[in-house]
Parts: structure tokens; C-alpha cells; sequence
């Protein structure tokens, strides 16, 4: 069985804090982020949305996409959450 790893990017209530992170596993760790279990700026900033991911097969490609995005200002980020969730929903409730 083939792992899967995510680069994922979650937001606050006002959509004006962006958070790129790599997981292994999704559901837990925006679980984390949802519960405040997160320490550091996601719990100081209540950053807990999930608006954008992306699935990779490999751990070394998903860590080398997120620091790509991590180096992107914030309106490219953000053109890229709007060209896959135009209107910033929350995916954690269709995961």
C-alpha cells in the first residue's frame, strides 16, 4: 500500500492568514488545527479552514511543493486557493 502525503493550506474566519503546511494524514492534522492542539501561530491566529490541498504519492515531492508555495507572495497563494475553491469553503467537511 502506497502512502499518500498532503501540502494543504488553511486560513482563518476572514480568510486574511494564510498557513502552508505537509501532513501524512489530512483529517488529523486539520483535526489538530480545528482544536487548537496546534501550537504557535495557527492557535494564536485561530487558523483552522482548510481551503486547498494536494495529494502527492511521495513524501520528498509534497515537501518540495509546499516550500514553493511557502516561497510565493500571498496574492499568488491565494489566486491558487481561488483556482480550485473559488469561494473559500471549507474542505474539511467534504473530506
Amino acid at each position: 500500500m502506497q502512502r499518500q502525503y498532503y501540502v494543504y493550506i488553511i486560513t482563518n474566519k476572514k480568510n486574511n492568514v494564510l498557513y502552508t503546511g505537509v501532513t501524512k494524514d489530512l483529517r488529523k492534522k486539520v483535526y489538530e488545527h480545528k482544536n487548537n492542539l496546534v501550537s504557535g501561530c495557527t492557535k494564536s491566529y485561530n487558523i483552522n479552514k482548510l481551503v486547498y490541498y494536494e495529494v502527492f504519492e511521495n513524501k520528498y515531492g509534497a515537501i518540495t511543493r509546499e516550500k514553493r508555495i511557502r516561497a510565493e507572495s500571498k496574492q499568488k497563494k491565494i489566486n491558487l486557493i481561488k483556482s480550485l475553491n473559488p469561494t473559500w469553503d471549507d474542505l474539511y467537511d467534504y473530506f
